[in-house]
């Protein structure tokens, strides 16, 4: 298994021999590489066994770091840049010759962004190159919040976890971009729509799933635990897969089932705090899919602030 610990010279050395490191961030643990070594990248998608066609975030130590990879940022992405980096927001923008095709899947943006983390800030400022830095899993499954999460994917892949704690949003970042004039919105996340509109007004959203995405993690199944993710009314499907005499386990927002076994069932949030929701969705869905349960119920949650985000990432884990 990998290394866990908060060695950033450690971390350093093993990324400028082209080899990855897990790192962590505000959102999630990342698996990352030199964005501007190909052969690091492509080790990425191999460490992941993650489609070449879904482009990559990289990540970058300031929002003037980041202009050494993009011809411009424009004045409206450049206000959600000064307002909210560090933080859940990667911006997607025109890439410069520097930044691989293998990074943005041949597109002509790249996604870019400032975590808000202090180790990986530190890591950052020290590095010659940006980190090319997706969420550190396999592909497809359900994204880490805790070193161990990292360890018991791709411990065996890896040889060390930059040990950042538990991240404190839970939920990847909101991507937004313009088309022509417009702030468009193409990935839901842990930056609120609202937080965004108070900055800019009004924008555009066009979080959606396809299998060419314009932007990271837009593949409709994506998010997925190994067993089966029903949504839909928890009493109903309680109901239904009692009388079935199947095992299942239960995910809801705050409600608890007297007839489920309590290890068989989470609550994301007894006070139903979207926010605190979106912190533990990950870790529930990870625990549930490694219960005894052969199927996992679920609930949309409600579809105002991160409860949007959160029902996308929920939707998705269902596609089958």
């Amino acid at each position: 298994m990998a290394v866990i610990g908060q060695d950033i010279s450690q971390a350093k050395r093993i990324l400028d021999a082209g080899e990855l490191v897990a790192i962590p961030t505000e959102t999630v643990y990342g698996l990352a590489g030199n964005a501007l070594n190909p052969v690091a990248v492509a080790s990425i998608f191999e460490t992941k066994n993650r489609p070449s066609f879904d482009p990559l975030i990289i990540h970058v130590p300031s929002l003037v770091e980041a202009e050494n990879y993009v011809n411009d940022i424009p004045a409206a992405l450049r206000k959600l840049a000064e307002h909210f980096w560090p933080g859940p927001l990667t911006l997607l923008l025109p890439r410069k010759s520097n930044i691989p095709d293998i990074v943005t899947s041949g597109l002509d943006r790249v996604a870019v962004r400032v975590p808000d983390h202090p180790l990986t800030l530190e890591l950052l400022a020290q590095l010659d190159f940006p980190l090319a830095a997706p969420s550190a899993n396999p592909f497809g499954y359900i994204s880490p919040t805790s070193p161990k999460h990292v360890d018991a994917q791709l411990g065996d892949k890896i040889s060390y976890i930059l040990d950042g704690g538990k991240c404190k949003v839970g939920l990847e970042s909101t991507i937004v971009g313009m088309e022509e004039d417009e702030v468009v919105v193409y990935r839901l996340g842990g930056l609120d729509i609202s937080e965004i509109e108070s900055i800019v007004g009004k924008v555009i959203v066009k979080s959606h799933s396809s299998s060419n995405p314009q932007a990271p993690g837009l593949l409709e199944s994506h998010y997925a635990p190994t067993k089966s993710f029903l949504l839909g009314n928890l009493e109903t499907l309680i109901a239904e897969y009692q009388d079935k005499g199947i095992d299942f386990a239960v995910l809801s927002l705050a409600q608890t089932f007297p007839a489920v076994p309590v290890g068989n069932q989470i609550a994301l949030s007894p006070q139903t705090d979207l926010k605190e929701a979106a912190t533990h969705l990950f870790a529930a869905m990870r625990t549930l899919d490694e219960s005894n349960a052969v199927v996992i119920l679920a609930e949309l949650m409600p579809e105002e602030g991160l409860g949007k985000a959160i029902n996308d990432r929920l939707r998705r884990a269902a596609t089958k």
